[in-house]
């Protein structure tokens, strides 16, 4: 036996007729359905050429529907205005994920390991994480929140900053025993580069000119994500030039020292672009969450630095 579904007019064609119908204009009808009217037409033929027989009348300047059309749309009108509410009911309730652009390094380093207690909190919030420094159309892109690593130049005027940028030489405990104990120390050390000429405040050789150091150093491994720099200095391989706001965590738990007596603050900052000025529920709540760690990460900072200054030492620890 033949399954009825297989003898069905295709949606797109009827969907042109019953706009037609409604307006009894094919002209009408492209516009409302943002096609052309020639589109429109070869529709509403494929159609009748499907049935059979003609469903409009057509005058000079006017149609009208047959008897065969009467029937075909007091049909599929009503059933085409359900189907598109339903439509319209399943894409509400189907779970949308929040996307979050940034940065590799601002990614791995400052996101994720902050991760843990949000996805916890909100066990049934969908999070896409993509890493991208690019400036973008986030409603083009699909992005919903954008973490930017810039100067206030390269940046739209809408853009919220989070916090500024410092950088300081970091390493393990054991490198940092030798690199830091000494004014000279770092040119008996591995350096750890970035190679991003874009950056030159995160290269060793532009870092140590403006503090009027030797570049000297035994050796030099060059890296062209950022870190992939970190991770080589937690691994003792030698001394990084720290972004502090990244570091933080690894200066808390003592996997890394920071030289902060050489702390340099440099004219990149950290910026929270958003899609949209009223964002749904679920951007909302993850943008919240990103202010809240916002906020630590301040905090942290500054007790980071009170600390220094009161310790007046060139290595430290955050308590």
């Amino acid at each position: 036996m033949a399954n009825p579904l297989l003898n069905l007019p295709p949606l797109d064609a009827l969907r042109g007729f019953v706009a037609a119908a409604r307006r009894l204009s094919i002209t009408a009808a492209a516009q409302d359905l943002c096609l052309t009217q020639s589109a429109v037409s070869r529709q509403v033929q494929a159609l009748e050429d499907r049935l059979g027989t003609p469903l409009f009348v057509r005058g000079n300047r006017a149609i009208a529907l047959t008897y065969a059309g009467r029937q075909l749309f007091d049909l599929a009108s009503p059933w085409l205005d359900q189907l598109a509410e339903l439509s319209d009911t399943l894409k509400q309730a189907t779970p949308h994920p929040v996307t979050i652009s940034a940065s590799i390094g601002v990614a791995g380093l400052w996101i994720l390991p902050r991760l843990g207690a949000f996805q916890a909190a909100h066990p049934d919030l969908d999070l896409r994480l993509a890493t991208s420094n690019r400036l973008m159309d986030l409603r083009h892109d699909g992005v919903d929140l954008a973490i930017r690593y810039a100067p206030p130049s390269a940046v739209p005027a809408d853009a919220v900053r989070l916090f500024d940028e410092d950088v300081v030489p970091v390493a393990s405990p054991a490198i940092a025993a030798a690199a830091f104990a000494a004014p000279d120390g770092l040119s008996r050390q591995v350096l750890l580069d970035l190679d991003e000429p874009g950056r030159p405040f995160l290269q060793w050789a532009p870092w140590l000119q403006r503090h009027a150091l030797p570049y000297r150093p035994p050796a030099t491994l060059r890296f062209n994500q950022y870190d992939q720099v970190i991770a080589a200095a937690l691994d003792g391989n030698g001394v990084a030039l720290g972004r502090l706001a990244l570091v933080l965590p690894m200066l808390k738990d003592g996997r890394l020292v920071a030289q902060m007596a050489r702390r340099t603050r440099v004219d990149y900052a950290y910026w929270l672009l958003q899609a949209t000025a009223q964002p749904r529920h679920e951007v909302a709540l993850v943008q919240a969450w990103l202010q809240g760690q916002v906020d630590i990460t301040s905090q942290e900072l500054a007790q980071l630095a009170g600390q220094a200054g009161n310790g007046g030492g060139g290595a430290s620890q955050a308590a």
